[in-house]
């Protein structure tokens, strides 16, 4: 068991720190964007949100093949289980349960889960933070 948290423990950091990485870009990104003047407005913040969520998409897939990538190494999915299909069926939760893992790895399932949540909740926070902060600005615009 403690192998399995150790290994499931870092390939969730991997995936932390390509998130991390993301984040940074993403928040550096729309923060100059935000400071530029573009009309119409609305056309402008709907078009930074649509990049924004573009990049963090990209960015959950690469952690999705970051799992399955410890998942071939390991071989944790059973036989005949395509290992991207299974990593991401454990990274978004959806849990079809047509596959379990082997049981020797069975807790690297329920930690790619957790690690997809935690990150999936950061997305959002800056998806978020970003259209606070874009409402912000446009209301500061509109004051006499």
């Amino acid at each position: 068991m403690l192998r399995q948290l150790l290994v499931g423990g870092a390939v969730s950091l991997v995936n932390i720190a390509i998130h991390a990485v993301v984040m940074a870009a993403v928040v550096g990104t729309a923060r100059l964007a935000l400071k530029w003047e573009h009309r119409p407005r609305q056309a402008w913040l709907a078009t930074l949100m649509v990049a924004i969520v573009g990049v963090l998409l990209v960015a959950h897939v690469a952690e999705v093949l970051t799992w399955s990538l410890a998942y071939a190494i390991l071989g944790v999915a059973p036989p005949g289980a395509d290992v991207l299909y299974f990593a991401f069926v454990n990274y978004t939760t959806l849990g079809y349960g047509d596959f379990v893992p082997v049981e020797h790895w069975r807790l690297l399932g329920p930690m790619a889960a957790m690690n997809g949540v935690l990150l999936f909740g950061w997305s959002t926070a800056v998806i978020f933070e970003v259209m606070r902060q874009a409402m912000r600005i446009r209301d500061q615009k509109r004051e006499p």
